[in-house]
């Protein structure tokens, strides 16, 4: 599977303009405790060209998908992603720990 999602983190980068700085696999593969139905979670940090964060607009800080061979994936811009490290978010801290980068 580890190909699938290096080819879906490729696409979301050439399709958004963005650039992965991070990405992790979250939920229950990560922790050891996979069941026969479970998808893949893969949790990202990206960032945008120095432009977009000039602009004056609030924009989408998010981006997420989810595909037919089950990768469920969602990432959050490295603003975003600031700003919730400042709060001490929970699902963040634990993308950091995950074994699976």
């Amino acid at each position: 599977m580890t190909p699938k999602i290096l080819e879906k983190i490729k696409e979301i980068e050439e399709t958004r303009s963005v650039e992965v700085l991070l990405a992790v696999e979250s939920g229950s593969r990560a922790w050891g405790f996979t069941s026969p139905d479970s998808d893949y979670d893969i949790r990202f940090i990206y960032r945008h060209e120095n432009d977009w964060y000039l602009s004056p607009w609030d924009k989408d800080e998010t981006i997420e998908f989810m595909t037919e061979d089950d990768l469920d994936g969602s990432g959050w811009d490295l603003r975003k992603t600031f700003h919730l490290l400042l709060k001490s978010n929970a699902a963040l801290l634990s993308w950091f720990y995950s074994p699976i980068v």
